[in-house]
């Protein structure tokens, strides 16, 4: 009987594992492409801005449209649009458009802020909805109607863009045919406002350097990050346009544009400044919207995907792009069956010392392991002097991406059930200061349940260790272990954020 149960959990803990092997894998994949062409694409770059410049004048630019998408978002609008206007372009050739379809006081702020600038001669339009019909996919839809631009520049409303941002982006569309989307790096605003803030920060830094500058510099599918990117307004229309039946209607719209000839390309080294979430509910909220809009749209475009006339490794690359989320399904599972797994080993067999044969076989799933940590110190390297010390704050990453598994694999499996869900904005505070108070009246997010899980995730991973330190097998002990911790941070912080907003909420302002 308990030969059977053994081979029960095996049946689902061997191709969890497996997952998170192969997913490992391509981490060092990608930082092998990355390095392959790093030094040739810098120099590239810089040669073609050089020779662009020579050649061009201010008079032989094009129109831009830039279109930012705002809903209540009230401590930084003004600061987007402000920034946005101070962007050096010639005025006649830069529209704007402030899609607005905030309900709250954020409308008197942008009314206010979008009149300024008009008497100061800018050409700046305000643009409304009575209904969030399609969230933002449409309302950059609609603004998108009347949009005078031959290139649409997109900026969330967390992000201030540097004043050189067009003149860095523009010229990339005449490098080379059909290229329909020019996407920059996000910066971080706010990244020593917590442990939180820097943990994201280094996840942030190896999406960008790594993931993004591999996947584009090599012809593989590269999505645009939803802002901080420039679009040709031709490419959006015969990719049929933003579609808001996904939750990431801007990884859905890449992959089309793609899949309909036209090109992407990655400027590594141009940087956009953006605020990370503080607050660790709003955090797990744009996690689960990324998690769960990523297998939608995987859902929706893998067959698409499959039956181009593409290489099998280009598809192989988008099926694991599209799916990466699975990671946090598949971490939930070996959480859960590593308890139960040991505790039938030990009743059935005498525990031994690990054979050799095993270890051979235990020793690729280590190194796949350990290949997110070390994509993100490649990344820590590649961009800052002090990225020694910057490393030592991975360990925090690890655990808070194992915390909010839970989190995530709710929103993975409402995508696999087809179960519906609202776009829920991440609230931003207009934070860069340690120190600055993070939570402001209706902006914070509530808590979900999911807490209660996490916390008692954490207390069984925690049981499994010390099961395995009793047996004195500390194989896969270590992985518990940062499992427990995981989730014990991410659940207990989850309950003292929301105590600290609604204290913050109840004083008055």
């Amino acid at each position: 009987m308990y030969i059977a149960l053994i081979i029960a959990i095996l049946v689902l803990y061997c191709p969890a594992a497996l997952w998170l092997f192969l997913y490992g894998m391509n981490n060092y994949y990608m930082i092998v492409l990355y390095f392959k062409n790093v030094k040739k694409e810098t120099a590239q770059n810089k040669e073609f801005l050089e020779r662009f410049w020579a050649t061009y004048k201010m008079d032989d630019l094009p129109k831009v449209t830039t279109q930012l998408p705002i809903y209540n978002e009230k401590n930084v609008a003004e600061r987007l649009i402000d920034a946005v206007v101070k962007i050096d372009y010639p005025k006649e050739l830069h529209e704007i458009q402030v899609l607005d379809d905030s309900n709250d006081e954020t409308r008197d702020i942008v009314t206010a802020a979008v009149e300024k600038y008009i008497g100061l001669g800018y050409d700046i339009q305000l643009i409304t909805r009575h209904n969030r019909e399609g969230y933002k996919a449409g309302a950059l839809n609609k603004g998108l109607q009347c949009a005078k631009g031959e290139f649409i520049a997109i900026f969330d409303a967390d992000f201030v863009p540097e004043k050189d941002f067009l003149y860095n982006t523009i010229p990339f569309f005449y490098e080379r045919d059909k290229v329909a989307l020019v996407q920059t790096r996000w910066g971080h605003l706010n990244r020593d406002y917590s442990l939180l803030t820097v943990a994201q920060s280094i996840g942030m830094d190896g999406h960008f350097i790594i993931e993004q500058s591999a996947r584009t510099w090599n012809g593989f599918y590269m999505n645009f990050n939803g802002t901080a990117g420039v679009w040709r307004k031709e490419a959006i229309a015969d990719a049929d346009g933003w579609h808001y039946d996904t939750l990431t209607e801007d990884l859905d719209l890449s992959y089309r544009a793609q899949l309909n000839g036209w090109k992407t390309k990655y400027l590594h080294d141009v940087v956009t400044p953006a605020e990370l979430p503080v607050d660790i509910n709003a955090y797990k909220s744009q996690q689960h919207r990324w998690a769960k809009g990523s297998i939608q749209t995987s859902k929706k475009i893998l067959p698409r995907v499959f039956r181009a006339n593409d290489g099998l490794l280009k598809k192989i690359e988008a099926f694991m792009h599209l799916n990466q989320y699975m990671v946090h399904p598949m971490m939930i599972i070996l959480a859960v069956l590593s308890l139960p797994l040991i505790l039938l080993v030990k009743h059935e067999v005498d525990v031994q010392p690990m054979p050799l044969s095993m270890a051979a076989i235990l020793a690729p799933i280590f190194l796949g392991a350990f290949a997110p940590s070390f994509l993100y110190v490649v990344s820590q390297k590649a961009l800052y002097k002090d990225w020694k010390s910057r490393c030592l704050y991975i360990p925090a990453l690890m655990f808070i991406g194992c915390g909010v598994a839970v989190n995530n694999t709710k929103a993975v499996m409402e995508a696999l059930l087809n179960i519906k869900s609202g776009f829920v904005r991440t609230p931003k505070y207009g934070i860069v200061n340690r120190g600055k108070k993070a939570f402001v009246k209706n902006y914070a997010l509530p808590p979900r349940l999911l807490f209660v899980g996490e916390l008692a995730l954490s207390l069984y991973c925690f049981a499994g260790f010390m099961q395995y330190a009793c047996c004195n097998e500390f194989i896969f002990g270590p992985f518990l272990l940062m499992y427990a911790i995981g989730f014990f941070y991410v659940g207990s912080v989850t309950i003292i954020q929301r105590l600290k907003a609604r204290k913050s909420c109840c004083e008055p302002l």
